[in-house]
């Protein structure tokens, strides 16, 4: 009998069988469930990348691969035309060209892509580095094309086509032109490209606001390719659809005159900033609004950096201490508190002392702009009495020279007022960056710089000093409710825009009747502030202010007012930045602007 063989690796085999078998364990349930989970995850994905591309994206991805095939060129639309409120156009499109650099045509080319940037760089007077710095960010999964340069000249067009490659498209455009820049600018506002893209939208003024409304659906030209690029067929895919036509509440000849004459005394004040604003308080429509200095809105990028910031819209954007133009409400609040009434009077030798808590031999004085005598509601107005408002905005503590102990109304009764006429908040006019004005208060103050509220700050914010701050068109809208019989009117420059009333102060007639003669009064009487307007063809009424600004050094000088007094149909606001004899600089121009306005249109 043959002796059975063992081989080595049998051997081996079976001295380590044991340890093999203990090695084979099985694997675990949590183990299981977790790669089955990471496989269920990227299968998901998978399929919903998957489903994205075959559905949701397939048309992106089919016109992606069109394009390849096929050119297809923009057709914009016209913006719509801007109006005045008689019609009158205040802008036109005027028909021009473009260039356009296609990425995925460039990235296509093999060889010359520098040499053609660099002729192109050269045609437009441009610098390689900008274009390429625009081809660079362009998206190819939202678009392949980018404007590098619009409004070229004829010439500069037929090099571009000479140079006769896909990636340079000189395309159809229109140029925006403004028919008075200087006059309308704050209003209108300007267009440009947003970022790279073919988009043009409104920058600033009512373009911005209405741009929707304006700016129209671009159409599609095609030009079919057979593979070498050659062009068989033109097809327009869908034509271009001009923007809707705005018009505005502006009067056009109204504004003309308003800027010319505000500019004409500007000149020979030999100041170069300020604002007016004209509106019919009983709708709210904006008729007119100038901002000093002005910009030409056909070619913005030239006012970017302008020293005195020709770009900002003082009417609706500047924040200023209103000065004496605050006292109307001021009377308004003391007579609806029972704290004066129009008979009250208190004198005014020409300042105000009271009794100084910490240092009783130097008590503290505070000025009055000249020496009024007694005063009462209707001449406080008329002749701008600081003494007459200081006591009624804070009152006469004990031991006062020349009066007797007072209660005024108190800060937080003025803030109180100033807020219901909304001081504090936007009116949420149709112009782009209103700004909200700012009511000094104990508490604010405490935080803002440590120190406490004092006496002192009352009697100056009662005058419309210290850190109390509006904008124009929040003082105008208050002087225009009083005008209205109480009601706020929304202030707008768009015709499409309804009415809308933001306060009702109707049930105040009494008190409004009792300022309203007094603002007349600042008119009609010989003392009064603006007794230069006393013979104009019509009865008007108003009220100036000084506001001290720079530590006392510039005086802003304000007019507001309105006519005609009995039934007003228009009311206005004038401002002169540092108006070189205080508020007397507002009031020719008011006068003008008045007179023309009942010559023309009343």
């Amino acid at each position: 009998m043959k002796k059975q063989e063992l081989s080595f690796e049998e051997a081996i085999f079976d001295q380590w069988a044991g340890d093999l078998k203990r090695l084979e364990l099985p694997i675990t349930r949590s183990t299981f469930l977790l790669v089955a989970g990471v496989g269920l995850i990227l299968a998901g994905a998978v399929i919903a990348r998957l489903v994205y591309l075959s559905a949701a994206a397939a048309d992106f991805y089919q016109a992606r691969a069109e394009i390849n095939v096929n050119k297809e060129l923009v057709v914009p639309a016209y913006r719509g035309i801007i109006t005045d409120r008689f019609g009158e156009q205040l802008v036109k499109n005027i028909p021009s060209f473009r260039l356009s650099l296609d990425k995925s045509e460039l990235l296509r080319l093999k060889e010359g892509r520098d040499d053609l940037l660099a002729k192109v760089a050269k045609i437009l007077s441009k610098e390689v580095a900008d274009l390429k710095t625009t081809i660079q960010k362009i998206d190819l999964e939202k678009g392949t094309k980018a404007i590098v340069a619009r409004d070229i000249t004829l010439e500069q067009a037929i090099d571009l086509r000479a140079l006769q490659s896909d990636a340079v498209l000189v395309e159809d455009d229109f140029q925006r032109q403004y028919l008075d820049p200087l006059v309308f600018s704050h209003i209108l506002g300007f267009t440009g490209l947003v970022n790279w893209t073919n988009t043009v939208d409104g920058k600033t003024g009512v373009e911005a606001v209405y741009d929707k409304q304006l700016r129209g659906v671009d159409g599609v030209k095609i030009f079919y390719r057979d593979a070498g690029g050659n062009t068989l067929q033109e097809k327009i895919e869908s034509e271009s659809q001009p923007g809707f036509p705005l018009q505005l509440t502006i009067d056009g000849e109204f504004q003309r005159f308003f800027h010319e004459a505000f500019r004409r005394h500007l000149a020979q004040l030999n100041r170069s900033s300020g604002t007016g604003i004209a509106l019919n308080p009983k709708t709210g429509e904006i008729l007119a609004l100038v901002s000093f200095p002005s910009y030409n809105n056909n070619q913005p990028e030239e006012y970017l950096e302008g020293r005195q910031n020709p770009m900002f819209n003082r009417a609706v954007s500047g924040l200023y201490a209103p000065g004496s133009i605050v006292k109307p409400l001021v009377a308004l609040a003391a007579l609806r508190e029972g704290t004066v009434t129009p008979q009250t009077t208190f004198y005014s030798p020409g300042y105000l002392e009271i009794p100084n808590p910490y240092n009783p031999e130097t008590p503290n004085r505070f000025l009055d702009w000249a020496k009024h005598g007694e005063v009462d509601l209707y001449s406080a107005l008329a002749r701008s009495s600081n003494v007459y408002f200081y006591i009624v905005g804070a009152g006469v503590p004990k031991g006062a020279e020349s009066h007797q102990p007072f209660r005024g109304l108190g800060v937080e009764k003025l803030k109180e007022y100033w807020s219901q006429f909304g001081f504090d908040a936007i009116t949420g006019v149709d112009l782009p960056g209103e700004a909200v004005g700012f009511l000094p208060g104990p508490a604010e103050k405490k935080e803002r710089t440590g120190q406490p509220w004092r006496i002192g700050d009352t009697y100056n914010v009662a005058i419309g000093q210290g850190d109390l701050t509006v904008t124009p068109l929040r003082l105008l809208t208050m002087t225009a409710a009083i005008a209205n019989n109480g009601v706020m009117m929304k202030p707008r420059v768009s015709s499409g825009e309804y009415p809308e009333a933001l306060a009702d102060f109707s049930d105040w007639q009494e008190e409004i009747k009792e300022v309203r003669r007094g603002l007349r009064e600042t008119v009609a009487k010989n003392y009064g502030t603006a007794n230069r307007l006393y013979d104009l063809s019509y009865k008007t009424a108003g009220k100036t202010g000084s506001a001290q600004i720079a530590n006392n050094t510039k005086t802003n000088a304000f007019f507001v007012g309105y006519g005609p007094e009995s039934d007003p149909e228009i009311a206005i606001l004038v401002l002169v930045e540092d108006a070189a004899q205080g508020s007397l600089n507002a009031v020719p121009i008011a006068r003008d602007v008045l007179e023309w306005y009942y010559s023309h249109r009343l």
